[in-house]
Order: C-alpha cells, then sequence, then structure tokens
C-alpha cells in the first residue's frame, strides 16, 4: 500500500495551490482596514495588510493603479478593493493584488478634499492673518470663469445695476474637465504679473464634487495663496465649499453674491455722501453758533484796554508808595543796629591788638638780633682760633720750613722706613714748591750709620 502512495515536493504542494487559488479567486472584492501600510523608496509600490476583526491577508497594490487613486492611503482606513489573489512560490505565502481602491463609507473625492484641506490648514495656507483686505472702490476687477456660463452674465447684471463704470477684464478658463487646473493657475499668474487690477473674483456655477475638482486640487490652491491681489472665490451654491473658499481672502456663497461684496452700490454710496454731507454741514453750523455765542459771552466780559491800563496805573502807584516806605522803614532799622554793632566792634577792635603785638614785634626783632650779632662774635673768633691750629698742622707749611715728603711711584705710599723702598726704585719728593723724582742708589740704615 506504501508503494501506490504519492509524494508532493513542496514546490507541487505550492504549484497546486497556486493554481487553485488563483483559479477560483481570480477576481474578488474585499473589504477591510489598512494596517502596517509602507511604501519603500525604490519601487513606491504600496505595501500593507488589510484585516477585519477575527482575520487578516496581505496586500500589495503596483504603482501603475497607485495613479487612479483619488485619495491617500494611511493606517486606518477602511477601504473596499477590486484584486485578484496570488501566491508566491519561493516562500509559499499568498497575498491579494489590488486594482482599484474606494474608501468605505465615503467617497474617494471626499477624502481626497478632507485631506488636502488637512494639509493646506497645517500649512497655515488658512490663517486669517494672511486674508488681504478688499479695496472699498476697486478700479478695476479681473474676473476668472468660463466664458460661456450663466456666472458670467449674473456677474455682469449686478456690476451694471451697482456700479457701471468700474471696468471688469474677463480672463476666460475652463472651470472643469481637462487642463481646467492649468488654466486657472496661469490666469491667476497673469494678473499678478500684470497687476493692473485691485481684485480678483474666480467663480463657477454649481455642480457636483467631480465638477468641482480644480477648485479642490492643490496647485490652484497654492496660486490663490501666492497672489498679491485680494481673491474672492464664488464657487457653486451657498452649500458647495471648496479648497478655495478656504484658501482665499474672501468667500462669497455665489457668484452674485461676490460681486455684490466688491461693487459698491453706486446709488447708495451717492446717498451715503448725501447724508455725510448734510450731517457735516449741520455740525458745522452747530460748532460756529456755539462758537459765535461763546465768543459773545466773552466780549461782554472784556474790560476797554485802557480802563485796564488806568487801573493798573493806580494800583502800581499805590504799591510803589508802600514799597518806599517799607524799604525807608527798613534802612533806618538797618542803620541803628549797623551803629550799635560798629561800636562794639570799636571796643574790641583788632587794631588795638595788632599795635599792641607790633611793638612786642619790634622788641623781640631788637633781642634776637643782639642775640645774633653775640653769638657771630663767639663763632668767629672761635673760627680763627681752630684756623690757626690747623695752619700750624698743615703739611704744606711745615714743607716751607725746608722739609719734604717721600711717596713710592706709582703707589704713592708716603715712605717712613729704609724698609719700605728697594734698590734702583723711584722715588717722588714733595717739596712746599714742586716735587722731584729720584733713584734709590744705596739704603743707609740708621743703625748702620751710628
Amino acid at each position: 500500500m506504501l508503494e501506490h502512495r504519492h509524494i508532493y515536493s513542496v514546490s507541487e504542494i505550492n504549484e497546486n495551490i497556486k493554481a487553485i487559488l488563483e483559479t477560483k479567486f481570480s477576481i474578488v472584492w474585499i473589504s477591510g482596514e489598512v494596517s502596517n501600510f509602507r511604501k519603500p523608496g525604490a519601487s513606491n509600490h504600496y505595501y500593507f495588510t488589510l484585516k477585519d476583526a477575527h482575520s487578516q491577508i496581505s496586500t500589495v497594490m503596483f504603482r501603475s493603479q497607485i495613479r487612479n487613486l483619488k485619495f491617500d492611503l494611511e493606517d486606518g482606513l477602511s477601504i473596499i478593493g477590486l484584486g485578484r489573489i496570488s501566491v508566491y512560490e519561493p516562500r509559499g505565502t499568498y497575498q491579494i493584488i489590488l486594482e482599484y481602491l474606494e474608501p468605505k463609507g465615503i467617497g474617494a473625492l471626499q477624502i481626497a478634499f478632507e485631506q488636502l484641506k488637512t494639509k493646506l490648514a497645517a500649512e497655515g495656507l488658512f490663517d486669517s492673518s494672511r486674508k488681504k483686505e478688499l479695496p472699498f472702490l476697486p478700479k478695476k476687477i479681473c474676473l476668472i470663469t468660463s466664458p460661456t456660463g450663466a456666472v458670467l452674465h449674473d456677474i455682469l447684471n449686478v456690476a451694471r445695476r451697482r456700479f457701471a463704470s468700474i471696468p471688469i477684464e474677463i480672463i476666460p478658463v475652463k472651470v472643469q474637465g481637462e487642463n481646467s487646473i492649468q488654466e486657472i493657475e496661469k490666469a491667476l499668474q497673469l494678473i499678478n504679473d500684470r497687476r493692473t487690477s485691485d481684485v480678483i473674483i474666480l467663480a463657477r456655477g454649481g455642480g457636483s464634487i467631480e465638477d468641482m475638482m480644480a477648485f479642490n486640487s492643490e496647485s490652484v490652491a497654492m496660486a490663490i495663496f501666492a497672489s498679491k491681489i485680494p481673491v474672492i472665490s464664488a464657487i457653486g451654491h451657498e452649500t458647495d465649499f471648496t479648497i478655495s473658499d478656504f484658501v482665499a481672502d474672501l468667500r462669497a456663497p455665489t457668484p452674485s453674491a461676490a460681486a455684490e461684496l466688491v461693487i459698491p452700490s453706486r446709488d447708495e454710496l451717492i446717498r451715503r455722501c448725501s447724508e455725510i454731507n448734510l450731517r457735516l454741514t449741520s455740525v458745522t453750523y452747530y460748532h460756529i453758533e456755539k462758537l459765535r455765542s461763546t465768543f459773545s459771552e466773552i466780549l461782554n466780559r472784556l474790560i476797554h484796554p485802557r480802563q485796564r491800563i488806568q487801573d493798573s496805573r493806580l494800583a502800581l502807584d499805590d504799591l510803589t508808595g508802600r514799597l518806599t516806605r517799607h524799604i525807608l522803614t527798613k534802612l533806618l532799622q538797618n542803620h541803628d543796629v549797623l551803629t550799635l554793632r560798629l561800636n562794639s566792634l570799636q571796643q574790641v577792635s583788632p587794631l588795638i591788638k595788632i599795635q599792641k603785638l607790633n611793638l612786642k614785634m619790634k622788641q623781640y626783632d631788637q633781642d634776637s638780633l643782639n642775640f645774633l650779632k653775640l653769638y657771630l662774635s663767639k663763632i668767629s673768633s672761635r673760627f680763627r682760633e681752630i684756623t690757626g691750629k690747623l695752619t700750624t698742622l698743615n703739611p704744606l707749611a711745615i714743607l716751607s720750613m725746608g722739609y719734604s715728603i717721600t711717596r713710592t711711584i706709582p703707589e704713592k705710599t708716603v715712605v717712613r722706613n729704609p724698609g719700605d723702598v728697594r734698590i734702583r726704585q723711584n722715588l717722588e719728593i714733595l717739596l712746599a714748591r714742586g716735587s722731584l723724582i729720584c733713584r734709590v742708589e744705596r739704603i743707609k740704615d740708621v743703625k748702620t750709620d751710628i
């Protein structure tokens, strides 16, 4: 029995499984939640796990099918997909290859709209601080819209009714379909390059979300954001919202409402000017009358300058007399005080003390002079006595009596004993006048001579 058994190899098992699965599940619809989403940079294919509450399956979507997606895949997104089962024999694994995807419970365009809205909001394109103010009375308006739609006629009718003299330049573009995004971008760029308009109206009529695709594109949103001229977005009906509405400086519920917002009513402006003029005239007359009344009151309270001068003179004379009397009284009082203090000072005047001190100084000077004369006399006598003694002890004086001084050469040592010199040594003999240079020929000792 064992001889008739068929033993499969691993490859054969995988080949049979591949044939069964790919034949039975050649095309299937599947739904689940995206998990472990990844997109390798080299291939740009999508790899993720599709799961439900009890199971999961590996999933792949190739780059050629990804181009047709209207939204971005992310973890946690519930989807419905169309694909086929594929077995990878070398590893014995199977997966589903998806050809088409759509969000479960919400349209692809709607989820793409929400994703782009979230992205641009995070980048600050919707911030109110970046919105530009609309001009009160624009000199020129540029209208970007389809030249064949009813929107153009609605806006022109509103403009003729409200302020017909404001020029409106029409930039015709496609508002849906192929190349509509590029034409809208170029129109915005053209208007900004020319810089001849004060405001831009970007308008189209109502439609489905597919019809609004051009106004939900990121490139149109970036062109609106980059515009240096204020942009009004008037897309669809009042309940329709597009990305352009959020990026624009102002969103109008309808194209006609956009024209109403940007074009003031000429009749209303004239009426308001008349009202303001009337109010200004009334206020001006009121202030003039009020000033006239105030001037009359002040004029009645004014006193003639001549009378004011006379009153001032009388007051000045009175003040001058009072000041003179006050000054004289103070002078007399000060004179009496000064006289009293002068007498007191004379009694203790420093001059008397100075005279006495001068007398004492003269006496001191005379005594000092006498003392100095006596002291100098004593010093002179002592000096003469010492001078005489020094003269007596002066070697030069001794030399003048016939004596001499012998010194060695060159040491100049005074010779006192014969032993201080040697034969043929030169000696210097100092006399009262001049000196002699001699040589020793013989040394004679006193003892030998005796």
